[in-house]
């Protein structure tokens, strides 16, 4: 089951990759870290931190042009930022889903 209404306690509940279109977390509540919801988070995750790896190639890239103009070094820092939103909430979800009293 998942749902993107602020959940009373966090628990069990897997905070997934993805907000409503008003910019609301999501939450899925499962015992199988292997159902359909689980793999589709995981596969998304994994395309979020791939291409977090794309978009730091080309903010250096840019960075390192003496000729790079405001709308390339605008566009490389709202890229960079979306890109960090989405890596602080994989890293949230997962930190959130490491059992308590291991390192």
């Amino acid at each position: 089951m998942s749902t993107c209404e602020e959940p009373t306690t966090s628990g069990d509940l897997r905070l997934l990759p993805w907000t409503t279109p008003d910019g609301r977390p999501c939450y899925l509540s499962t015992d199988n870290d292997h159902s359909r919801l689980s793999q589709l988070a995981d596969d998304l995750e994994a395309a979020q931190l791939d291409s977090g790896e794309q978009v730091l190639a080309g903010v250096r890239d840019v960075l390192a042009d003496p000729r790079a103009g405001e709308r390339a070094v605008r566009f490389a820092l709202t890229r960079a930022a979306e890109c960090l939103a989405d890596l602080l909430r994989i890293a949230v979800s997962r930190g959130e889903r490491i059992p308590l009293g291991e390192p």
